[in-house]
């Protein structure tokens, strides 16, 4: 019996370790007083392995303002492409608890019982970057970060909006109309939204890992993508055999989502809460002051590097945006957000 209690204890001591060490890994817990019991750690990732690209200083500005404001309290591990080049698996991340923090592409979100996010997959939607800007913070991007928070069943709390500069087209060949991509294949995001306009375009989309889209095109297994100068030159897409041609669609001013699980950010105090809010604000004015800085300079060094390109003013934009706006008008039908599609259309 003695043997047996003795068994007990140890499992029941174990097991008060094994807790312990738990809540340790997610940082501590707050208090019924509101005060932290435990210094807290946050992990922050984002897709991009290159430490020039706007994500890593946005990240690398949410630690350093963090780990300022709180005294050390909150301390920061950045995550550059060593999570995961792919989006999906950062989310996933996320949802274990593996990742506090994530930057990535808003479509994931369609998939897991949000479509209204696939507004910012809309085509031609922005004007500019300070038509992007005043809509993001203004009413619609307040309105819209609730709405998702709760549609998600607050999964997601976005803490900033980051941008990703201007998505144009580069390929094979240059395009000056949509008639110019009938039967090229093309490397898209996943959207349904964006699959649907590139094939009214007369295009074929298809889906490539990021990490594996600059053998693709070296190799003739897509003909064309589309992104940012900043994003394609830092992997040297311009380089390759089907990347030649830069051809200045500007058919995406993008947004990418600062996010955070809701219920991890409710158990913070508030305190804590108050100083993750002021550095996501932070990062997200450096990261979009780099994404600006860094799109003219790396267009020179894409032109620097022998790529050919279509300047806006030769592509005959009205086309492609003709293409565009009755998919907007469908989506908005089909999810119930004509009100934040004219929200858009309304906003100078």
């Amino acid at each position: 019996m003695k043997k047996i209690s003795r068994i007990v204890a140890i499992a029941i001591a174990f097991s008060a370790v094994f807790i312990g060490c738990k809540k340790e890994k997610t940082g501590g817990e707050a208090s019924s007083s509101g005060a932290a019991s435990k210094p807290l750690n946050l992990i922050i990732a984002h897709n991009q392995t290159s430490l020039e690209n706007p994500y890593a200083y946005g990240i690398n500005a949410f630690k350093e303002k963090l780990e300022d404001i709180s005294g050390g309290q909150i301390t920061v591990t950045c995550h550059h492409g060593t999570l995961g080049e792919n989006e999906n698996e950062l989310v996933e991340k996320l949802q274990m608890g593996a990742a506090s923090i994530v930057v990535v592409s808003p479509g994931f979100m369609a998939s897991v019982g949000v479509p209204e996010v696939d507004v910012f997959s809309l085509e031609y939607l922005f004007k500019s970057f300070d038509h992007w800007r005043n809509c993001l913070d203004g009413q619609f991007g307040t309105e819209l970060a609730d709405l998702i928070n709760k549609k998600s069943g607050n999964n997601f709390r976005i803490l900033g909006y980051w941008s990703a500069a201007v998505r144009d087209y580069y390929g094979k060949k240059p395009i000056r109309t949509p008639a110019d991509l009938k039967g090229m294949t093309i490397r898209i995001q996943s959207a349904a939204v964006q699959q649907q306009f590139w094939k009214a375009c007369g295009a074929v989309p298809t889906s490539v890992a990021w990490g594996e889209l600059y053998q693709a095109l070296q190799q003739g297994v897509v003909d064309s993508a589309e992104n940012d100068y900043t994003n394609f030159m830092l992997k040297e897409h311009h380089k390759t055999k089907n990347g030649h041609f830069i051809c200045e669609t500007e058919h995406d001013f993008t947004t990418r989502l600062m996010l955070i699980d809701g219920s991890f950010y409710d158990k913070l105090t508030d305190q804590q809460k108050a100083w993750v809010d002021q550095a996501s604000k932070y990062a997200t004015q450096v990261e979009r002051q780099k994404t600006f800085e860094q799109a003219s300079s790396s267009k020179a060094k894409v032109i620097a590097d022998g790529a050919e390109i279509v300047d806006n003013k030769d592509i005959d934009i009205d086309a492609f945006v003709a293409i565009a706006v009755p998919i907007q008008d469908e989506f908005a039908k089909k999810t119930g957000m004509e009100r934040y599609i004219q929200m858009v259309r309304d906003t100078k």
